[in-house]
């Protein structure tokens, strides 16, 4: 494939080639790209605003992230933040900062993945900025998103006796990382051709995750609002501990309610690794975590997608996690490191 050095189009040109084929879809998006600012008008609605920056070398490693990938990622992790205020994303703007490394079709490929993503959870892409690094790629997103009047859901609202409830599966991202961290070691040592076993699902979760649109969705159609929630970003013991931080709250949670998908339990006992520890503590699942009145819960048994894992205490009963033996020990929170 021929490069096309940046320098040979210059920072303006550059912005109009990357966004010479944008398209805006939705009606509050008055001006887009191509003046000194954008301007929206969500109707009457509140705006939800949130950003997020991924660094090479700490939230991703181009050794083996496709750039369209990572394209498509930046834009899913962000609006997942959105999502988590029980919101719906619209716009984003993004700025990137990359070194001379990179040419005008990696960008290209880049931006693939962007609108890729854009055009899945129907967001406009209105604006940005591009600059150079020293060494290098940097990007910077904030997706803005509308949500009707106070019907905003925050982390710090969760009331006692509500059920503790989380979407889809927890632990696959980590796992991902891990066998890629593993490869990339392994071709280092020896130049070896990395074997991923297969296991499409979990590199999958790390490489192109998905945000929960259809969840909010499901409140909206059932008429559930939750009493908070927090997107899993940085493993499920983490978020756990900041609503019920932010709430005042303690919180039980029960080992074996947590959903862990069959191909990330199976590849971590490969590992040796202990499946529930990895939903705990790994990170970059993107799944919502979140509280409802236990009045609700007929309604939510509805949609296969939401498990109930616990439920909020009062503060005083702490943080506790009841294993499959039934012991209780304090739920305690390691981090996601990302990348590395």
């Amino acid at each position: 494939m021929s490069r096309t050095e940046i320098s040979s189009l210059g920072e303006f040109g550059l912005i109009d080639h990357l966004t010479q084929n944008n398209e805006t879809t939705n009606a509050s998006t008055i001006l887009s790209v191509g003046d000194d600012a954008a301007v929206i008008d969500h109707f009457g609605k509140q705006t939800v605003i949130s950003t997020d920056m991924l660094v090479e070398g700490i939230h991703f490693d181009l050794m083996y992230t496709p750039l369209k990938h990572l394209g498509y990622k930046s834009v899913v992790v962000n609006i997942s933040d959105i999502y988590a205020m029980n919101a719906t994303p619209t716009h984003i703007t993004l700025s990137i900062a990359f070194s001379n490394r990179f040419s005008v079709e990696a960008l290209n490929e880049f931006y693939e993945g962007v609108y890729a993503a854009c055009e899945k959870y129907g967001v406009d892409l209105i604006g940005g900025d591009t600059t150079s690094s020293q060494k290098g790629f940097v990007i910077s997103v904030t997706a803005i998103g509308e949500v009707a009047p106070d019907k905003f859901v925050k982390r710090s609202t969760a009331q006692k006796g509500d059920l503790l409830c989380v979407s889809g599966f927890l632990g696959g991202s980590f796992l991902g990382l891990t066998i890629l961290e593993r490869e990339k070691r392994i071709f280092a040592e020896t130049g070896s051709q990395p074997d991923l076993e297969n296991q499409a699902y979990i590199v999958g979760r790390l490489l192109k995750p998905e945000a929960r649109k259809d969840i909010i969705e499901f409140f909206v159609e059932k008429e559930i609002t939750p009493t908070s929630m927090i997107d899993v970003s940085d493993g499920l013991s983490s978020e756990a501990l900041h609503i019920c931080k932010q709430s005042e709250l303690g919180c039980v949670i029960y080992e074996d309610k947590i959903p862990i998908h069959d191909d990330s339990r199976n590849f971590a006992y490969k590992l040796e690794l202990d499946p529930t520890a990895c939903a705990l503590s790994g990170g970059e699942d993107y799944e919502l975590l979140f509280t409802i009145p236990q009045s609700e819960y007929e309604k939510l048994v509805l949609n296969e997608q939401i498990s109930v894992i616990g439920y909020m205490t009062d503060a005083s009963e702490g943080t506790k996690i009841i294993t499959r033996s039934g012991n209780t020990h304090n739920l305690v929170a390691q981090g996601w490191n990302h990348a590395k």
